[in-house]
């Protein structure tokens, strides 16, 4: 199998729809990432949920009160025994991911699972072949791919305005905003049994993906990394938390078309976020942000910005209906089922950006750069079991 994949996949074999006008989703896990989901959901037209689950029968309860959804499950088999769902949202820590996002599949429907797609490697290409097997939709929630910024940049890219691309980087920034540790989320994101990693996985995925898919997803090739945890915590979260992942990542990736991807992902680093993810070409560059055109015309070097950065996109809202579409993840997703529009293959881009993530933990590891190759062969699942 090709792990070279394309930026969207097609509509079925006529450009029918999908699924129907409404999808009837069931959410699985309502904490803090399950509950923005659901917020999500409530904007877009023909989205319905239909149920959730949660271990924790209360919360599930009380949530499925406030949005008005009619059942609540404490076992997420009972919900995908459910005939009338089309679509799961997988909403829990990234070692359940596989697992649970597998057994949907299984089930006959489309998944929808946030990011980043696994806690391994391994258990990416698990749910990428499980959609293969199956026939059933899988969309990663990469939130930077619905950006003005990168709309923006995706435009220019595709009307040939970089020229032939050799050079991106990655880059993605906190001064101090190490999970739980700094006072944000819960103990499971700083250890590596539940979250498969750190910096990398909490921010990294999207910063790496955002790229990809503006490089149109290239292959792989060689990868060399390293990780670090330097910056002291408050004693009690330390030891509470268990914390055993990375604060920082860093990565010097080859891929296909001669392309360099470099990486720079932290939690806590002493320093400002001055840098930016870039695109460089022959015949220009993209910062994403601040959004800034890098260009050369009548040998004259030109600094262009967007002026709004946003007007682009809400001319186009305007004039062509079908780019609300891609307004943020979740409508995208619905509009997909709907068969209103092309699902962009997140799954592809979420596989090829897991495959760099566990290739840097990898190096980290081994002390060496490492073949594509080279990391499947190694990578193991770290799926918990369910």
């Amino acid at each position: 199998m090709s792990y070279n994949v394309l930026r969207s996949n097609t509509l079925d074999s006529k450009g029918e729809k999908i699924v129907g006008d409404e999808i009837r989703i069931g959410v699985i896990g309502v904490g803090l990432i399950g509950k923005s989901h659901l917020k999500k959901y409530a904007e877009v037209p023909g989205a319905k949920v239909v149920a959730v689950s949660d271990l924790n029968i209360d919360e599930a309860q009380r949530v499925a009160a406030e949005y008005k959804i009619p059942v609540a499950y404490k076992n997420f088999q009972e919900l995908l025994a459910q005939a009338d769902i089309d679509a799961v949202d997988v909403c829990l820590h990234n070692n359940l991911h596989a697992p649970i996002g597998i057994a949907a599949m299984n089930a006959d429907k489309h998944v929808y699972c946030e990011k980043p797609m696994a806690g391994s490697f391994a258990d990416s290409f698990a749910m990428y072949d499980a959609s293969q097997r199956t026939g059933k939709k899988l969309h990663i929630q990469i939130g930077t791919l619905y950006t003005h910024e990168h709309r923006n940049a995706l435009r220019l890219i595709e009307a040939g305005a970089l020229g032939k691309i050799h050079y991106a980087r990655s880059f993605g920034f906190r001064r101090r905003g190490r999970a739980y540790v700094d006072g944000y989320g819960t103990p499971p994101f700083t250890q590596k049994a539940q979250a498969g990693g750190g910096a990398l996985f909490d921010m990294g995925v999207y910063h790496i993906a955002e790229i990809l898919h503006l490089l149109n997803n290239p292959t792989v090739e060689t990868i060399s990394g390293a990780t670090h945890q330097e910056l002291p915590m408050y004693e009690e979260r330390a030891k509470h938390s268990r914390y055993d992942v990375e604060e920082l990542g860093l990565g010097f990736v080859r891929l296909a078309g001669g392309i360099t991807l470099s990486i720079e992902e932290s939690w806590a680093m002493h320093y400002d976020d001055t840098e930016s993810s870039k695109i460089l070409g022959s015949l220009g560059g993209i910062k994403l942000n601040p959004f800034t055109f890098f260009t050369t015309v009548a040998d004259v070097e030109l600094n262009c910005a967007a002026d709004p950065v946003w007007l682009s996109g809400y001319r186009r809202n305007q004039c062509y209906p079908e780019h609300l579409a891609n307004e943020h993840s979740q409508s995208h997703w619905i509009a997909a089922l709907q068969g209103k529009t092309a699902l962009w293959n997140t799954a592809g881009v979420a596989l090829n950006t897991s495959l760099i993530s566990e290739g840097i933990y990898q190096s980290q590891t081994l002390k060496k750069e490492l073949t594509a190759q080279e990391v499947r062969e190694i990578s193991k699942s770290t799926a918990l079991k369910i």
